[in-house]
């Protein structure tokens, strides 16, 4: 039997941690789990367990990461021809997770439960969380207007996503409370509303884009909203913390075709966070909108910081707003800050001028 390397053995390791703490954290729950009887589960040491995870709370985001993105998708493309039935059926694939009254708590019922008291429990979760929350709401409202156009849409999926979240809350802590399917109909009527929903054209803090003449040679990486792995070529690279992650939308509202790259300080922790939050939203719209509708953008995360220095960034932080052009195979143009995606957009799309 060949030998397996050092980065198999760690692949394996870490899969038979997650495999153990999927158990433990479905049998008692994440609080009252026990590391070491998920490492005595895993044949592994304690250590070999926090050598791969730093924390119990980083664990139990990367199991429930884990399954969200391993969920089965559906065999063919939905065929919904009009935005009130992609809502409709987004909802409906939502409703459709929710545990009855006359059901019994299932596992992955019970490996979610404690997913949002432990958001709400700390900042340090909290806040990027938020803009996840406004991340989801973008993807949902361009994926609409898309069947929709002349109007931004963003607003309308706030809300439908506030009201599909607050369904979910209610199932778990008032079983048989309402008619859940009667919240299908409710989110499709919410495209009717006038939410006074208005891209500004100038964003109002605007930093400026400078020239350059840099190699681009990334590194491929997993596009969270299909599971493919990808290398960014051309178009417009933003290299965003998760306190500005849903800066993207500058860019994409300029026209541009546009990678959004997720960083962080606490990659170990966070960046599982985020995976699942977007792997949640995925498991929805693919039974809601076939992907030819959805916008031209891809959503990766940098754990190793190696996207981001590929794009000239050293050193990230949950702060961190930087985006480059790429073109022909090199970037062209950057910036830094508040504003930097539009900033940079705006060059990549012909007619349009920076104005730098």
């Amino acid at each position: 039997m060949a030998r397996l390397s050092r980065a198999e053995t760690q692949e394996r390791n870490r899969a038979k941690v997650l495999a153990a703490a999927r158990d433990e954290f479905a049998r008692r729950g994440f609080r009252e789990a026990k590391v070491d009887v998920i490492a005595e589960r895993a044949e592994l040491t304690r250590g070999a367990v926090y050598s791969n995870f730093p924390g119990k709370r980083a664990l139990y985001f990367a199991v429930l990461a884990d399954l969200a993105e391993r969920a089965p998708r559906p065999a063919g493309p939905p065929a919904h021809a009009s935005a009130a039935g992609a809502l409709a059926a987004f909802a409906g694939a939502w409703i459709a997770r929710l545990p009855l009254s006359t059901d019994t708590e299932s596992e992955d019922a019970r490996l979610g439960r404690d997913l949002l008291p432990e958001i709400l429990a700390d900042e340090h979760t909290r806040r990027p969380y938020a803009q996840l929350m406004r991340v989801n709401a973008i993807l949902l409202g361009l994926a609409l207007e898309r069947l929709r156009p002349g109007r931004r849409l963003v607003r309308v999926a706030e809300a439908a996503l506030t009201t599909l979240h607050g369904a979910s809350q209610l199932a778990a802590a008032a079983p048989g409370f309402g008619e859940p399917f009667h919240l299908v109909t409710a989110c499709a009527a919410l495209l009717d509303l006038d939410l006074a929903d208005h891209w500004p054209a100038e964003p109002p803090i605007t930093t400026q884009a400078r020239p350059a003449a840099d190699p681009w040679q990334p590194p491929a990486a997993t596009d969270l909203l299909t599971g493919e792995t990808v290398r960014p070529g051309d178009g417009v690279v933003t290299i965003l913390g998760l306190h500005r992650a849903a800066a993207f939308e500058e860019a994409v509202r300029v026209g541009a075709d546009v990678t959004a790259v997720l960083v962080t300080s606490d990659p170990a922790e966070l960046l599982p966070l985020a995976r699942l939050a977007v792997a949640d939203l995925r498991s929805c719209l693919d039974q809601a909108i076939a992907p030819p509708a959805r916008p031209r953008l891809r959503i990766v995360c940098d754990a190793t910081g190696e996207l981001a220095a590929a794009a000239g960034v050293t050193a990230v932080s949950d702060a961190t707003e930087t985006a480059v052009r790429v073109d022909g195979g090199r970037i062209v143009a950057r910036a830094e800050g508040f504003g930097a995606c539009h900033a940079v957009a705006v060059g990549s799309v012909p007619g349009r001028s920076s104005g730098g």
